[in-house]
């Protein structure tokens, strides 16, 4: 008996150890590659560590000037990863988010068939620049309780850049805002130099 006990744990620890053996083996010879670099460099939720607090605050440019020299074929690049969610294409169907084709000026909360939070619901009101501005820079904040996962873009550029193709996804794109008085009087200041 004591015979027979002795070969049961040689035959289970003998199985254990060969299906170790074949495990060891096997990820020698199918090792997956390691990406060289991810798909989509996805934006940070904020800009951290030194590097941050080493960078002196850049003056705050209003909407409209930022507007007036912004690239909508950057912003195109810069939506991207946007595709994952939303549709860009005249007449495409809500995905996770709701279809972006038209969504300048158009009221907020009003594509048919798409399910908006009830934040959302009660904004109110059309999509402005300043508004897509916002929404952009951090969408919890704009909309308490939005179903929106983004956590927003904190580059003021950028985000004139995304704004910029968004208003070009349009049959009659809204006119820019017009630019401040305030911009030209800084361009004489510069020429004395």
């Amino acid at each position: 008996m004591n015979m027979e006990v002795n070969k049961m744990a040689g035959a289970v620890l003998g199985s254990l150890l060969a299906v170790m053996a074949l495990g060891v083996f096997s990820d020698a010879i199918y090792a997956p590659d390691a990406m060289k670099k991810p798909g989509y460099d996805l934006p940070a939720a904020q800009e951290g560590g030194a590097e941050a607090a080493a960078k002196p605050a850049a003056p705050a440019q209003p909407l409209p000037v930022l507007l007036a020299k912004a690239d909508a074929q950057k912003g195109q690049a810069d939506t991207k990863p946007c595709t994952t969610c939303h549709s860009f294409d005249k007449g495409g169907a809500a995905k996770i988010g709701p279809p972006l084709y038209g969504v300048v000026g158009r009221p907020k909360g009003s594509v048919a068939g798409f399910g908006y939070s009830d934040g959302m619901k009660a904004k109110g009101g059309d999509w402005t620049f300043d508004d897509l501005n916002q929404f952009i820079t951090s969408p919890k904040a704009y909309v308490s309780g939005t179903k929106m996962s983004y956590a927003g873009e904190a580059d003021a550029e950028k985000r004139a850049d995304i704004i910029a193709y968004l208003r070009t996804l349009s049959d009659n794109p809204v006119p820019l805002p017009a630019v401040a008085a305030a911009a030209p009087a800084a361009a004489p200041a510069a020429e004395k130099k």
